[in-house]
């Protein structure tokens, strides 16, 4: 443990004279004249704040909020050392997104960003706006790698969202309420709330596009603790019972497949929950929700079995000497998928998207987004393509 301690220190030692350099190239140049390209990676390593004159500040390791950002990087350098050998040149540069002097803003008013070709972000708030802002000045792609938001941005062909957005995931599981339970009665539970709200109206939006409601949507709102007795009594025992748990809340998860467990034997449930439940724990306890099935989207199901994955989890043991989380894996994707796209028409990465590369993880199904049907140019690209997982008895499987 210590020893895998010193060498993550030294990584992200590595990692603070690296910064804002190049961090990786691979060239076969001889004398002739190669292409060459240029690529940015942005991450929240927070490296002011973790040294202090080059001397790391934490005793006792690297911080918890720091790791995913060190995953992610970890993962794009393996991509980058996976290049093989041609007739050009990759240059690719980590900039830290919280640094304190070299900020975004600098960065760009200097001009430091200007050769760069393709933005790669695992950044969210005033840095995934300010990087987005500049793709579209300067017409440069900008892959958000990590962040299921749009940020309010719109009129911006140059975005591309990888982590599709929670209006995806309600669209989605809309569509597949549609195709296999039109005929169920479906409760949407939720409680007060600004996310609830838009949850709500995601899923309205869906049901009466053409001016009425297709499917038997009912809103359940629950002020106070959800409990199987107050469930039930919205319930139909004769009858398929769709719940949908319109909420983002960890606790109000936890009590809604509570009160569900307590009632599915005499009432016919499904339980549907929004995509960041695969991040509560309660789901993950084996003695929870015994033989009850959770249901949930994601863009993002590695089963660590295809050629890719098993080349980052080979490559990470031999660097790093341990496993790789899904943060290195998404940071692989992000060099892995996106930079053969810009290797094959620089000037029109967006326009070849869905052209899968061998060594891809997940599917992606990347759609123009125009949020306004008079639109004519896209407000971003997204991925549409959403796995249904199911969490049941601690472990997730994909489902459909």
């Amino acid at each position: 443990m210590q020893a895998q301690m010193k060498k993550l220190i030294a990584i992200f030692s590595l990692l603070l004279l690296l910064a804002n350099q190049s961090v990786s190239a691979q060239t076969d140049s001889g004398t002739k004249t190669v292409p060459q390209y240029k690529i940015g990676i942005f991450a929240p390593l927070y490296l002011d704040s973790v040294f202090n004159n080059n001397t790391f500040r934490y005793s006792k390791g690297i911080p918890r909020f720091i790791m995913p950002s060190l995953d992610f990087i970890q993962g794009a350098q393996i991509a980058l050392d996976s290049l093989p050998a041609g007739d050009e040149t990759v240059t690719a540069y980590i900039y830290d997104s919280k640094a304190y002097k070299q900020t975004i803003p600098w960065l760009i008013q200097n001009n430091k960003l200007d050769s760069l070709q393709l933005l790669i972000g695992h950044v969210k708030d005033a840095e995934y706006r300010q990087l987005a802002d500049f793709a579209l000045q300067k017409k440069i792609p900008f892959i958000s790698a990590t962040y299921p938001n749009d940020g309010g941005i719109t009129a911006n062909p140059y975005l591309v969202i990888v982590n599709s957005t929670l209006k995806a995931h309600c669209d989605a599981l809309y569509t597949f309420l549609l195709q296999n339970h039109g005929t169920d009665k479906i409760y949407l539970c939720r409680k007060k709330g600004t996310k609830e709200d838009m949850i709500i109206s995601f899923l309205q939006q869906a049901n009466e596009q053409d001016g009425r409601a297709l499917l038997d949507m009912k809103i359940l709102n629950f002020e106070t603790a959800i409990t199987a007795d107050s469930l039930k009594r919205n319930l139909d025992s004769n009858r398929k019972n769709i719940i949908i748990g319109c909420s983002l809340d960890e606790n109000f998860a936890a009590t809604l497949a509570q009160a569900c467990f307590k009632s599915y034997k005499t009432y016919p449930i499904s339980l549907f929950g929004m995509p960041n439940w695969d991040g509560f724990q309660a789901f993950f306890k084996k003695d929870n929700f015994t033989d009850f099935p959770i249901y949930i989207t994601t863009p993002y199901y590695n089963t660590k079995l295809n050629e890719g994955s098993r080349f980052v989890t080979n490559a990470y043991s031999k660097k790093y000497k341990g496993k790789p989380s899904d943060m290195a894996f998404k940071g692989f994707e992000s060099i892995a998928y996106f930079l053969p796209l810009l290797k094959k028409d620089p000037a029109s990465l967006t326009g070849n998207l869905n052209d899968k590369p061998l060594s891809a993880i997940c599917e992606y199904n990347f759609r123009p987004v125009m949020l306004k049907k008079e639109n004519a140019t896209p407000d971003y690209f997204e991925n549409k393509h959403l796995y249904f997982i199911k969490i049941l008895n601690g472990a997730i499987t994909k489902s459909w």
